[in-house]
C-alpha cells in the first residue's frame, strides 16, 4: 500500500511538529461494490444468452397469446351456451385447423394446375407475341430460336428436377419443423384459454387489488380488441370470397374459388398491402386466360375495393378496432421487422389494445382555442371535403370565424353564404369585398 506523510502538531504551544507516517486504505464500499458490478454484467449477459437461446419459444409464447385472445370471444360464446369450456375450445381450433387445410390445399392445387398448363402454353404465347410485335412495329421476329431456347430451358429445368433428391431431406426436415411449431403454438393457446381463469386468478393473485383490477382491464380489452379485430376480418373476407367466386366464376377465369378464397384471406388479413397481392394473383391467371379477362377483373377488384371502404367495412368494423391509418401502417412495418409476416399481421391488433388503453388510462386536459382545432365543428356538420374548402380559404387569408360562419350558413341554406356586412365599413360591403 502506498504511504503518505502527515504532520501533526502538539498540543502545547511549544510542541514539536511531529510527523507521522500512515496507510492510503480504499473506501470500505470500494470492493462491494466491485462484486455488484461484476454479478450484474454476469446477470445480464447470462440474462442475454438466455432469451437468445430461447428466442423462438419466446416468439411462439407471444403468437400463442395472440391467438388465445383471438380464439376465446368463440368459447365463451360456446361455454354461455352450455358447452364445457375444454371441449368448445378443442372445437374452435378443429374449426381453424379444418379451414386452414382446405385453403392451403386449394392453394397448392391452384398453384400446381395454373404452374402446369403456363408450362404447356408458353411456346404458343411466345408465338402470339412474336406475331404482334411484326404486325405492329413491322418487325421481322421469329420464334424458332425462342422455342427452341424455351424447350432447352423446359429440359434444363427438368435436369434439375431429377437431381433434387440430396434436397428432399432438408425440405422435409424444415416442413416437419413447422408443424411442430404450430402444433406447439397449438397447445399453449389450448391452455391458455381452456384454463383461462384459473390462469388469470394465478396471476393476480400475487398482485394487490389496484393492480389486478389494471391486469384484469387490460386483458379485458386485449381480448375484446383481438377478438373483434378477427372476427369484423372472417366477415368482409367472406363477402370477398363469395362475390369475387360469383364474378370469377362468371368470367370463366380457371380455378374461380381458389383465386376467390385467396382475394378474400389476403386482402383482409395483410395489412398495407394485402390488396395489391389479392388482386395481383387472379390478374395474373386472367391475364395468361384473356387479356380482357383481366381488365374485368381489374375494374371489379377496384369496385368491390370501394363498395367495402364505404359500405361495409364501416358499419362491420365500427365496434371492433378504431386504429388511425398512419398506426396502422406503422404497426405493421414495425411488426414485420421485428417477426416478420406474422409479426405484421399481429402488430395491428397489439396496437389497437395500447391505444384502448392509453385512452382508457390517459388523463384528458381542456383544449385551447386555436384555428387549428376549430375546424372540427365543420367536419362534424359537413364532412372532410368543407374540412379541406375551409383549410384552403385559410390559406388565401380568411378568419376562422367567417369561415365557420359562412360553413353553417351554406349547409343551413344548401347555397353559398356570404359574410354578415361590418357596420363599420364605409360602403356597407363585407369586409374584403372587391369592386
Amino acid at each position: 500500500m502506498p504511504v503518505s506523510e502527515v504532520h501533526v502538531e502538539g498540543s502545547g504551544p511549544t510542541d514539536p511538529v511531529h510527523t507521522v507516517f500512515t496507510e492510503d486504505r480504499l473506501p470500505r464500499w470500494f470492493w462491494r461494490a466491485v462484486v455488484a458490478v461484476a454479478v450484474s454484467v454476469a446477470g445480464f449477459l447470462l440474462l442475454r444468452g438466455a432469451v437468445t437461446k430461447l428466442r423462438d419459444l419466446i416468439v411462439m409464447l407471444g403468437i400463442a397469446l395472440f391467438l388465445s385472445f383471438a380464439v376465446e370471444p368463440a368459447t365463451n360464446f360456446l361455454v354461455d351456451r352450455g358447452w364445457r369450456r375444454g371441449r368448445a375450445t378443442l372445437f374452435c381450433f378443429v374449426v381453424i385447423f379444418v379451414v386452414g387445410g382446405v385453403f392451403f390445399t386449394v392453394m397448392i392445387g391452384l398453384v400446381v394446375t395454373q404452374l402446369s398448363e403456363l408450362a404447356g402454353k408458353a411456346p404458343g404465347y411466345v408465338r402470339d407475341v412474336a406475331t404482334w410485335l411484326n404486325d405492329r412495329f413491322g418487325t421481322e421476329i421469329t420464334t424458332t430460336k425462342l422455342n427452341k431456347a424455351l424447350n432447352d430451358y423446359q429440359s434444363d429445368l427438368a435436369g434439375v428436377a431429377t437431381n433434387v433428391g440430396g434436397r428432399v431431406l432438408s425440405l422435409t426436415t424444415s416442413v416437419v419443423g413447422i408443424t411442430f411449431q404450430a402444433f406447439t403454438v397449438a397447445l399453449f393457446s389450448y391452455y391458455m384459454i381452456a384454463q383461462g381463469p384459473q390462469l388469470r386468478r394465478n396471476v393476480c393473485s400475487v398482485l394487490p387489488a389496484e393492480r389486478q383490477q389494471l391486469v384484469l382491464r387490460i386483458w379485458e380489452l386485449a381480448i375484446e380488441k383481438t377478438g373483434g379485430w378477427i372476427y369484423s376480418r372472417v366477415v368482409l373476407a367472406f363477402f370477398s370470397s363469395a362475390s369475387s367466386w360469383v364474378v370469377f366464376a362468371v368470367m370463366g377465369v380457371p380455378s374461380p374459388l381458389a383465386l376467390a378464397l385467396w382475394v378474400g384471406l389476403v386482402s383482409q388479413f395483410i395489412p398495407v398491402i394485402g390488396t395489391y397481392l389479392a388482386g395481383a394473383l387472379p390478374i395474373l391467371i386472367a391475364l395468361l386466360n384473356d387479356p380482357w379477362d383481366a381488365v374485368v377483373v381489374l375494374i371489379w377488384i377496384v369496385v368491390y375495393q370501394q363498395i367495402e371502404n364505404y359500405l361495409l367495412s364501416p358499419k362491420i368494423t365500427a365496434t371492433t378496432m378504431n386504429l388511425h391509418p398512419a398506426v396502422s401502417f406503422g404497426s405493421a412495418i414495425a411488426g414485420a421487422m421485428l417477426l416478420g409476416p406474422m409479426g405484421a399481421i399481429v402488430a395491428l391488433p397489439i396496437a389497437a389494445v395500447v391505444t384502448a388503453v392509453v385512452s382508457t388510462y390517459l388523463e384528458r386536459h381542456e383544449v385551447v382555442e386555436s384555428e387549428l382545432t376549430e375546424l372540427d365543428e365543420i367536419e362534424e356538420t359537413q364532412g372532410d371535403s368543407a374540412v379541406r374548402k375551409a383549410l384552403k380559404r385559410l390559406g388565401a387569408g380568411k378568419g376562422i370565424d367567417d369561415i365557420v360562419a359562412q360553413s353553417g350558413a351554406a349547409a343551413d341554406g344548401g347555397g353559398v353564404a356570404t359574410a354578415e356586412p361590418d357596420p363599420s365599413s364605409d360602403d356597407g360591403r363585407a369586409p374584403g369585398s372587391e369592386d
